[in-house]
Parts: C-alpha cells; structure tokens; sequence
C-alpha cells in the first residue's frame, strides 16, 4: 500500500467514474421521454378538477380533500409516479429555498470547522459532486411549518398519503436535494426493492423550489415500473444471447419516461420503487427538490437508509400528528 494515499477514496472516484458512464449510456436509451403532467381528477361535489391547478386558493373542505386524495392515490398506485400542481405558494417556496441554502451555507460551514460530523447535516447521496441531500430540521423555523400545512392540509398530498397509509404513516426522510451547476446524470434506480408479497413501503414527494427547466437536470421516472417483472428485469444485467440487450437495458430503452419540469410549488409524488435519476445540471442555477417520503407504518427497515436527522427519524412523527400540529 502506497503511504499517504488514501485507497478508499480512489475507489470511490473510479465506482464514480463507472456511475457516470453508465448514467451517460442511459441517457442514450431512454428514448420515450415527455414531461410529467398532472392528473386530472374529478370529484363530485368539488366544483372543479385537477390536483389544485394553479389557480386554486385556500383549503377544501374536509370531505372534498378526502376525496381527491382518494382519487390521486388511485392513480398512483397504478402509474407509481404522479404530478400534483400548486402543493406550495410561490412565496412560500422562495422562502423555503433561501431558508435552506442559508442552512446550507452554515452547514458546510461547521463541518469544515469540525464542530459537526457531515452526517448531522447531510445524508449519502448518489454522485456525490456538486450535489447534496441536506436533512431539515423540524419545529425550528416558521417557514418549514407554513410549508408543512401547504402541502399536508391545503393540498392534496397528506390526504392522498392517508388514504393509502392511514393517518399513521411514518415521516422517514425529510430533507432537500440540491443539484448544483455540472452536477452528473445518475443512474436508473429505485429507492427500495420489490419485496414479493408486500405492498409499497414508501411514497416520496419532490416539491420543486425553483421552476424546473431541462437543461437543469429533472428528475426521470419510469412509470409502472414499481412491480415484481420489472425490477426482476432491473435486476438482469445479462444479455441472454452475445450482441443482445440485457433485460435490465431493454427494459429501460422500452419502458416510457417522463420529465420533472416542474414549476415552483408542484410535486412529483412516486412509489419509492418506481425506477427514476437525476439527469445533469447543465444550467447555470442550482436545483432545489424539497422532499419527504412517508412509510407504511407496519413497515420496519425499507432497504435504503434514510435521510432525516437522527432525533427527527427516531421520533416516528406520524401523518396524523403533523396535521393536527
């Protein structure tokens, strides 16, 4: 062994090295792409339809909430991916996205002056370069409780969550995705397996803090692809025949895709088994995702380490109690 060379981290920037040309191969293959529309859903009674398009204001009423988020969850549990517009104010997510570049900034900060390890404020994060998943405190700022009762009571989001996990769902990741100019395209992956016999362990929301153009890197999801036959292709990476397409690569040049251009305020809300990346940042501004994810409650270890702070993740704060706070 060489002295004073740090083995483990060249290893890590040739596994890095081997992600980005694989992401830029994949790039290659997914061919079907078009952006991510959101759903129009009619309920009776409500007067209007679409999950809270733009020019919706204010909170429904208790049943009407409860019954788009019925509609909206049927959608996604067919498709694995949907887009819900207006889930936050323009002020509110402006707001938002000074707040956390700020933590950031503080963040980054403390951890080069050694008063924090990184894992107090940032959680793993694949591609690592000019990228960052920074977990969010909660309770410590007016502004992340205002965005909280956004998008939990005055959109459609916490009903749609309840109605599938129940007000007992469990926050388990609470945190923004920042990619900055040059950041690289991802790989195609899920958050957690298919687990045979099980249902979805996770449901993520992706609330664009800034508007989300293409050369800015949109998020890319597969639909359907959060069932047992696809991601036993996934898992295929092994061409049955010389010159032929594995599975895992058919599947992804075949499966259609959709873009996250999402403009300030709207979700993208995904099963955490649909497959889907981050394409590459390469724009001159970076992109803030803010996002939480919500676990079936009898659910215990989803397959993917979290990202939330350790009290916040250990407290098991449920659905329910965030609405009502």
């Amino acid at each position: 062994m060489m002295a004073g060379v740090d083995v483990s981290n060249l290893l890590y920037q040739e596994q890095e090295k081997l992600i980005v040309q694989r992401g830029e191969l994949e790039q290659t293959f997914v061919t079907k792409l078009k952006p991510l529309e959101p759903t129009v859903i009619k309920v009776r009674g409500t007067g209007k339809a679409g999950g809270f398009g733009k020019g919706s204001k204010g909170k429904s009423s208790n049943g009407s909430s409860k019954a788009e988020g019925k509609a909206h969850a049927k959608v996604l549990k067919k498709e694995g991916v949907m887009r819900i517009n207006n889930v936050l104010s323009v002020e509110t997510a402006d707001g938002v996205r000074e707040y956390l570049y700020n933590l950031r900034y503080q963040s980054e900060k403390e951890v080069g002056e050694g008063k924090i390890q990184p894992i107090q404020r940032f959680a793993d994060v694949l591609l690592k370069n000019n990228r960052c998943d920074l977990t969010i405190p909660l309770g410590q700022d007016e502004i992340i409780t205002k965005a909280l009762e956004e998008v939990l009571v005055k959109s459609p989001l916490g009903a749609t969550i309840s109605s599938i996990f129940g007000d007992g769902a469990i926050l388990h990741e609470f945190s923004c995705l920042m990619s900055d100019p040059s950041s690289q395209r991802q790989v195609i992956h899920p958050d957690t397996p298919y687990v045979q016999g099980k249902g979805p362990a996770l449901y993520t929301c992706f609330i664009a803090l800034q508007d989300v153009t293409l050369d800015m890197g949109p998020t890319v999801w597969l639909p359907r692809t959060h069932t047992k036959e696809s991601h036993e292709a996934f898992k295929d990476a092994n061409p049955s025949t010389a010159g032929e397409d594995s599975p895992k690569d058919r599947l992804i040049k075949t499966q259609p895709a959709v873009l996250g251009l999402l403009s300030k305020g709207d979700c993208g809300i995904f099963d955490s088994r649909t497959l889907h990346c981050g394409s590459a940042n390469g724009s001159d501004v970076s992109r803030a995702l803010f996002y939480f994810s919500f676990k079936d409650p009898e659910v215990g270890y989803t397959g993917n380490p979290a990202s939330i702070r350790q009290e916040l993740g250990g407290a098991n704060v449920g659905l329910g109690e965030l609405v009502k706070e």
